[in-house]
């Protein structure tokens, strides 16, 4: 419904695959340096991952075995699909060990039927010498992509939420992954705390200035068991409402800014409902989406 207003992901994979295309997640057991000590300690504030992973992720898999149930659970409906394998879960470049990350790439795409990965990381976890052999695993466009968790242009912000990375980061992140010749894209968050709608939209404007050829937006979403959610229990930290209507007057502007050669994957993300505290909508992405898409036609 929404195709012809702005440039989505499935425009994005259509030029790069003649199939269509399912996103496999994987957990490979990876952790944080805002983790485990090697820049901070707890992870971002509003950070529980299994509001992100789905039932047929489990780190406790091999990747080629989550692949495979991750494509007997789509093959039943979709048995002519084909797949990208997603590394979601944590920091999937956080080891100095090269040879053992590209192992783990390479096994994802030997799994039959799986034509790219998907790599999601942090910027400052990203070498100029593994870039090199990403490159070369880069047979075709889109073969091995990158997603760098940014979150916000905003230093501040980031280090309020210990990010433990600089907005300069992301950049220069960016910048040397689309010259190795690696699609690259970027995870932004609206709502963090203390940003304004301006604040935001700097966020927005600094991204499509950017080297990326994907962006996804979402929600910050207060989960149970993350610091975030006590801090907001106890009134520690105070967050703004985010109604539905203001959500999508940001999302209506976000389609305004962003440069028409770089895709919008989603705009919203849906926690599991027993974990979720706030905001709660009562409706589903796809369901956001057509909201979103009725108010572009009217406001565009």
């Amino acid at each position: 419904m929404a195709d012809a207003l702005y440039r989505t992901y499935s425009h994005y994979l259509a030029e790069r695959f003649p199939w269509k295309m399912q996103k496999l997640t994987v957990n490979a057991g990876f952790t944080c340096p805002n983790r485990d000590g090697s820049k901070g300690r707890g992870g971002c504030i509003y950070c529980n991952n299994q509001s992100f992973n789905p039932s047929f992720s489990s780190k406790g898999e091999t990747v080629t075995e989550q692949l495979a149930k991750g494509k007997r659970f789509f093959a039943r409906k979709f048995p002519d699909m084909h797949y990208l394998a997603y590394f979601q879960a944590y920091t999937n470049t956080h080891s100095d060990n090269i040879d053992y990350l590209i192992n783990l790439y390479e096994e994802a795409l030997s799994v039959p039927d799986v034509e790219g990965v998907i790599i999601g990381t942090r910027p400052d976890c990203m070498t100029d010498k593994l870039l090199t052999r990403l490159a070369d695993m880069n047979s075709f466009p889109g073969r091995v992509m990158v997603e760098y968790g940014a979150e916000t242009a905003d230093d501040a912000t980031l280090k309020l939420i210990n990010r433990c990375h600089t907005w300069n980061d992301t950049a220069d992140a960016c910048r040397r992954t689309a010259d190795a010749g690696i699609d690259c894209g970027i995870h932004l968050i609206l709502g963090l705390p203390g940003e304004t709608d301006s604040d935001m939209m700097r966020t927005v404007d600094l991204a499509g200035a950017l080297p990326i050829l994907t962006v996804k937006f979402h929600q910050l979403q207060v989960i149970r068991g993350t610091l975030l959610a006590r801090m907001v229990e106890t009134g520690e930290m105070q967050l703004p409402e985010m109604t539905l209507d203001r959500y999508l007057d940001l999302c209506v502007e976000i389609v305004r800014r962003m440069p028409g050669h770089i895709a919008i994957e989603r705009f919203t993300s849906q926690s599991p409902d027993e974990l979720l505290v706030s905001p709660r909508w009562g409706i589903k992405n796809y369901q956001f989406t057509n909201l979103l898409a009725n108010r572009l036609k009217r406001q565009m």
